[in-house]
């Protein structure tokens, strides 16, 4: 078994031994060089989801600032006042970790601590890419999250 032991960007090129000029060339080549990230990505939906809000599944739904996480989606659902209820991507923007919750009236990354407000921009450093937003209808008890 290996032992895979994490360490960010500028220890492991001190770990090869870059010094003086040729760490800050590796440095200043700026986007070309990029991190391992977790391989999620933010993909549009195939098709509408529909929940049927009277199903116990759902039950966090029927309270202001509860949320549920349909994962085979990649999507989060949060109630966000009376009726009225907003999507989004779980993937967050920061890293592509699936760890978006809803908390405190806005989305929330629990990995890195990214910021979304309802309409999925960003609150903070970690949040400046925003997050893909999803328009809900509401009609009866049933909600649904359109694909377009």
């Amino acid at each position: 078994m290996i032992d895979q032991e994490k360490i960010n960007r500028h220890a492991f090129l001190k770990n090869l031994r870059l010094k003086g000029a040729a760490l800050v060339a590796v440095y200043c080549a700026g986007n070309s060089l990029t991190s391992c990230q977790n391989d999620s990505a933010v993909t549009p939906l195939g098709a509408d989801i529909i929940l049927d809000l009277t199903d116990s599944k759902y039950s966090a739904l029927k309270t202001n600032n509860g949320y549920v996480v349909l994962s085979a989606q990649n999507v989060v659902v949060a109630r966000t006042g009376t009726n009225t209820y907003v999507a989004v991507t779980l993937i967050c923007s920061h890293e592509q970790k699936r760890e978006i919750t809803y908390r405190s009236g806005e989305f929330y990354c629990t990995a890195h601590g990214a910021r979304f407000d309802n309409a999925g921009k960003g609150l903070n450093t970690e949040g400046k890419k925003g997050l893909t937003v999803y328009t809900t209808s509401l009609n009866g008890t049933t909600l649904t999250v359109k694909a377009a």
